[in-house]
């Protein structure tokens, strides 16, 4: 199945990586400026595209001009599949449109990643920290008291999921109408449906007290669910959602609050917050963290080391087979995580450079090596040079 992406980021590239290793043939097209992530490292590409593009093709077309436009609509004729994350004022513009492309191609699944679906910001603009502003997530994510972002993408991330389950529902309906095949997946919308919990939540505390009452913090106000320092100042993470979960804790780490029928509730001890966590700090700093994974794992707990990222991949479960792919890229070597529970998936490509496979396409769309040539001439398409968004030198200090 060919899937076409034009995409930017992180939402519709990370949408068409997972239906890459699904098994689609991916076309990542381009204008000659690259996507944006391709430039981010020193003037070259970033972590992006080596996650989320090996194993795609890259065509490199000037949608601008209708040289480029009609290489595009042969493509379109050519695919099961277009997703793109473009604005719908560049949609528009370019003919990447549901329209345009369901002129060429009638049985087409066409996917638009937007800041907004239909209603008064329709055509607005939105990037992950703006869903997150607006949805309610980053009210409650706070650095000294400042509303913040959360480090990795996970909006745009869960757009371009939605956008999958999307695809395969038309793609498994046999009876799928237009309408169903004409997909659009807001970034708002998105933060919506995973703030819906929170949401709820609150218009439940609304409704049962006669008052607004909100629960901060990304632990939900639950004492003893968190990070605390070991002695050796290495950070764990435990779990503790339950009174047997609270009873497990304080046995396992000897407390004194162990017994204390004022502790032994839940509601008792979110009364009695800040007392609670001192008392937890207090008993995992007297263990290294060799000795309370002792414990916690005795008394059958959840929890984990806080790990840095350049520990992730050295641990035994994330280094059990099928759950890395070894990509190599520019001579560097790299260990990137599979779609989870696939299976084993095929070795693929590396990431491609910027149109890379920009001749091999064309022929294959029957162009002529007379009219491909006459297309990169007039700057229509563009193959890869060397030395495109390489990354800049480092210099040695001293």
């Amino acid at each position: 199945m060919r899937v076409l992406e034009l995409g930017t980021m992180i939402a519709a590239p990370f949408a068409a990586h997972i239906l890459s290793q699904l098994g689609a043939e991916v076309i990542k097209i381009e204008p000659p400026a690259g996507d944006t992530t391709r430039s981010l490292v020193r003037g070259g590409p970033s972590g992006t595209i080596i996650a989320y593009s090996h194993s795609k093709k890259a065509i490199c077309l000037d949608l601008t001009t209708e040289e480029g436009k009609e290489v595009f609509r042969r493509l379109v004729a050519t695919s099961r599949v277009v997703i793109h994350n473009l604005a719908p004022s560049a949609a528009r513009k370019l003919g990447v449109t549901a329209d345009d492309c369901m002129a060429v191609n009638p049985r087409l699944v066409h996917v638009h990643i937007k800041g907004y679906t239909h209603g008064p910001q329709a055509e607005g603009l939105m990037t992950n920290p703006i869903a997150e502003a607006a949805t309610g997530a980053m009210d409650d994510h706070r650095v000294d008291d400042r509303p913040t972002r959360f480090g990795p993408s996970y909006h745009d991330q869960f757009a371009g999921t939605y956008a999958v389950i999307r695809v395969l529902s038309a793609l498994l309906d046999p009876d799928a109408d237009e309408a169903a095949r004409r997909i659009e997946v807001g970034l708002y919308e998105t933060g919506l449906h995973l703030a819906a919990r929170d949401l709820a939540g609150m218009q439940l505390k609304t409704q049962l007290l006669g008052r607004l009452e909100k629960e901060g913090g990304g632990e939900f106000s639950m004492p003893g669910y968190g990070a605390y320092l070991t002695s050796d100042q290495r950070w764990i993470y435990l779990l503790v959602l339950t009174d047997a979960h609270w009873a497990r804790l304080t046995g396992a780490l000897a407390m004194p609050e162990h017994d204390a029928p004022e502790f032994a509730r839940l509601r008792d001890r979110k009364k009695a917050r800040e007392t609670v966590e001192e008392a937890v700090r207090i008993a995992v700093a007297r263990f290294t963290f060799d000795e309370a994974v002792a414990r916690l794992e005795a008394a059958g707990l959840g929890f984990h080391e806080v790990m840095p990222l350049e520990r992730v991949l050295e641990t035994p479960q994330a280094r059990q087979p099928g759950k890395l792919r070894d990509v190599e890229y520019r001579g560097l070597q790299f260990e990137v995580p599979e779609f989870a529970g696939v299976g084993p998936v095929e070795p693929g490509l590396p990431p491609p450079e910027i149109g890379e496979h920009t001749e091999v396409l064309l022929a294959d769309l029957g162009y002529s090596g007379e009219e491909a040539a006459a297309l990169l001439s007039a700057g229509a398409a563009k193959a890869y040079q060397p030395g495109d968004f390489a990354w800049a030198p480092v210099r040695q200090k001293g």
